[in-house]
């Protein structure tokens, strides 16, 4: 138990020291922690370190597929679903079946069944690798939520596929059957997920300004959206991808703004634990597996040559794929220009008549246009997609859950960690070559500049027709004094001034940068006088705790809303 609690305890500094280090070395922090656990599996007297898979798929899984949907935009998912859809039910399909084929015919002993299950293993693609690299690139923000997309659903496309040729290998199952499988475990997860997320955040929205309270029904929200949606026999993954929709959908409607910073903050650190430290162990893991190869008398060499021809085949197959995808967007693109000059021509004729519910309707179908037109993907952003097929989390787990009873069980599994580890080293590793060279841009600096400062202005406009309503009360039903009308009035006013100047100031040596630089010594000036306080001992410990926090906070607004 010692050697345990040692092993998560370096784990975790291994994690944080290769995050803290890997953007400086160019290198995407999955690509180096597998490395280093390879490194670490090779020292001489580690121990031997095989998880169960059930741990993986039960515990780790649930909560890093919730925290990456809980931060991901419904908006922008709804936009992208259809090339989400592709890359994560059809890609993984015919990957499955193609890799599958290819390992049966070059291994004919262990069956199509144990064969198919195999390419369900290797298929889906782990987008945290490339969004990681993406997002310190600099990758359009279109590209990297089609990734992030196809990394949430692709899991239970996967799984689904995997449980339904396991249970081929056993007996006989008819395609008919196997698709109604398919259908009932989307139809069931989804809506377990549906209930999950809907009834908890009405929960937390009943116990508001209780971050803990809050924190502590978000911590089991995956398992609640998971583990019933398994005892069903469906998707435990779609579940908890959208009871994790749900709830970020959610959240600026019904939480406080306090219990939605301390959600970011702990899902962020779950986040980067589990998924870092499946990868650590997937490199830790890979000299048990060989040995274990080795000792049931197969060929490691065999087992590696067969896991390079199906990352070859992986490949092959996604970029195949990815060209007619890439067709049918830009398609989509050109009908979006025509679609967004209709939506204006019937947006100008329901003014006049006053239709609120029809006129909000068109206007989010020509944001959609005006999105799709603006934010178009062409073959770039397809090399890019193309090439980010790297494998992970579930890789690791689930083919260490094949049935003990498959013929070439340890070499099947060697050959699913040799796809994972050479996609993450090989594709990972030049991704980023690949981004520069084809000389891909985020989205324009003015551009977002312009769109704050117009959303800056609606914001504005809100408050001041609060202001302005002769109808303003209190909570009792008196009026606001006007002396507090006024002082808020100038308040707001210097805040929109505040963001003008933010959005139209270029000059490095300008007043507004002093004024930055002098704020964070005036804060350096709070904090050590607090500091003297405590050591003091003169102020109670709850008078200096109320204090440090309202430091923290202004502190955290500065370097959050005035970068530099």
């Amino acid at each position: 138990m010692e050697q345990v609690a040692l092993l998560a305890v370096a784990a975790v500094l291994i994690i944080v020291v290769v995050s803290y280090f890997a953007p400086k070395l160019g290198i995407a922090a999955p690509v180096l922690l597998v490395l280093v656990g390879i490194g670490c599996s090779l020292i001489p007297g580690a121990p031997e370190l095989l998880v169960d898979p059930e741990w993986i798929l039960m515990v780790v899984l649930p909560p890093i597929l919730y925290a990456a949907a809980v931060n991901m935009p419904v908006v922008d998912f709804r936009r992208d679903f259809g090339a989400i859809g592709a890359l994560s039910v059809l890609l993984v399909v015919v990957s499955a079946f193609g890799t599958g084929l290819l390992i049966w015919w070059l291994l004919p002993t262990i069956g199509l069944a144990a064969a198919v299950a195999l390419g369900a293993v290797i298929s889906p693609p782990d987008a945290v690798a490339a969004t990681t690299i993406g997002k310190r690139l600099g990758l359009p923000p279109r590209l990297v939520t089609i990734l992030e997309g196809e990394g949430l659903v692709n899991d239970a496309t996967a799984l689904v596929m995997l449980r339904t040729a396991v249970a081929a290998i056993a007996g006989s199952v008819s395609f008919g059957s196997a698709v109604g499988d398919f259908g009932f475990a989307v139809v069931i997860g989804v809506a377990v997920g549906a209930v999950v997320g809907i009834v908890s955040v009405w929960a937390r929205a009943k116990i508001r300004q209780q971050p803990v309270l809050t924190t502590a029904i978000s911590l089991v929200v995956p398992f609640l959206a998971f583990i019933p949606a398994e005892e069903l026999h469906a998707s435990g993954v779609l579940a908890v991808v959208v009871a994790g929709l749900i709830t970020g959908n959610q959240s600026a409607r019904r939480f406080a703004a306090q219990d939605r910073i301390s959600e970011r903050t702990n899902w962020r650190t779950i986040q980067l634990l589990l998924e870092n430290g499946v990868f650590l162990l997937m490199g830790f893991e890979i000299t048990v597996i060989v040995a274990e190869v080795q000792n049931t008398g197969q060929e490691v060499w065999r087992a590696i040559g067969i896991g390079l021809l199906a990352t070859l085949a992986l490949i092959i197959l996604r970029v195949v794929f990815v060209v007619p995808l890439i067709g049918a967007l830009r398609r989509r693109q050109r009908n979006a220009a025509r679609l967004t000059r209709r939506i204006d021509t019937a947006l100008d004729s329901l003014a006049a008549l006053d239709r609120a519910k029809a006129t909000r309707f068109l206007r989010r179908r020509h944001a959609d246009a005006v999105f799709l037109t603006r934010e178009g993907l062409g073959w770039r952003g397809g090399a890019v997609i193309a090439w980010s097929g790297m494998r992970g989390v579930v890789t690791l787990a689930a083919a260490q859950s094949l049935p003990a009873d498959v013929p070439h069980r340890a070499e099947l599994i060697l050959i699913a960690f040799t796809v994972a580890i050479v996609t993450l080293i090989a594709q990972g590793g030049t991704l980023p070559l690949l981004i520069k060279t084809l000389g891909i841009q985020g989205t324009d600096a003015d551009h977002q500049r312009r769109e704050l400062g117009r959303l800056a202005t609606e914001i504005t406009t809100a408050t001041h027709a609060v202001l302005d309503n002769t109808m303003l009360r209190r909570e009792n039903g008196q009026p606001f004094d006007a002396a507090v009308i006024d002082q808020l009035r100038t308040r707001r006013l210097a805040t929109a001034e505040a963001i003008d100047a933010m959005l139209n100031s270029t000059d490095a040596d300008g007043p507004l940068q002093q004024k930055r630089e002098l704020q964070r010594l005036l804060f350096d000036a709070e904090q050590t006088a607090l500091l003297d306080a405590r050591a003091a001992g003169t102020y109670s410990s709850h008078t200096l705790e109320r204090a440090q926090h309202f430091i923290d906070n202004e502190i955290a607004r500065l370097e959050k809303h005035v970068p530099g």
